[in-house]
């Protein structure tokens, strides 16, 4: 039977976010926090016990323990893909949480290790990789699919038929239109409007708003 006690990888901002979502919207019990030996400052996080990485399989062994890998997008999500791959080495199976205020349907493949904020909309024939990031309020349509590693911030639009490729970064409100690719590694900028496939390891920054030349008091809307 599948142990529910969780250890959390990380020990910032996502682990905190991550162990107050579990505790309160799912059947995990996070149990303790681990992180590289190096980073470790302090013997417990949010009342937990933290425990080095290199020894964490003498604590809260993996026959006995679930981990969830909740770090960032840094190094183009290649931080966390890292962590994700030394864990399942070390013999846990990582778990996935999917919030009971998302909007999903039967048959959705999402992998392990992913996390799915509330108010998503995850159309049915939906493919979600391993370790993908979806923050609050996006829409996945319809036969789209994401890879391994992504990570989707916030109010993201993609269209149906839309494949995703690992590693990719998508930032808050932009929109992917129907029946394109987005190659491994791209970075999608907050805003952008992808309408044309993007090239493995591209760059999109959308045109940032300005503040106009006059004081605010003079304008007429």
């Amino acid at each position: 039977m599948a142990s529910n006690k969780v250890v959390i990888f990380g020990l910032g901002e996502m682990a905190e976010v991550m162990h107050f979502y579990l505790t309160h919207d799912s059947d995990f019990e996070v149990v303790a926090f681990t992180a590289d030996e190096a980073f470790v400052k302090s013997g417990a996080f949010c009342g937990l016990p933290v425990v080095p990485f290199e020894a964490i399989t003498r604590e809260f062994p993996p026959d006995q323990f679930a981990m969830l890998v909740a770090l960032g997008y840094s190094r183009i999500n290649s931080l966390r893909a890292e962590k994700y791959l030394a864990a399942k080495a070390r013999g846990y199976r990582l778990v996935s949480y999917v919030s009971r205020r998302a909007t999903v349907w039967p048959g959705l493949e999402i992998g392990d290790n992913c996390i799915i904020f509330e108010d998503n909309t995850i159309q049915p024939f939906t493919r979600i990789g391993n370790d993908v990031v979806m923050w609050s309020g996006n829409h996945l349509g319809h036969h789209s699919s994401i890879g391994d590693h992504c990570f989707i911030t916030s109010h993201v639009v993609i269209s149906g038929g839309v494949a995703i490729g690992e590693r990719a970064f998508i930032g808050v409100n932009a929109a992917i239109r129907d029946h394109i690719k987005i190659g491994a590694r791209c970075i999608i900028g907050m805003g952008c409007v992808i309408t044309a496939e993007a090239p493995e390891g591209s760059v999109y920054k959308a045109i940032q708003s300005e503040p106009l030349p006059v004081h605010p008091e003079k304008v007429k809307i």
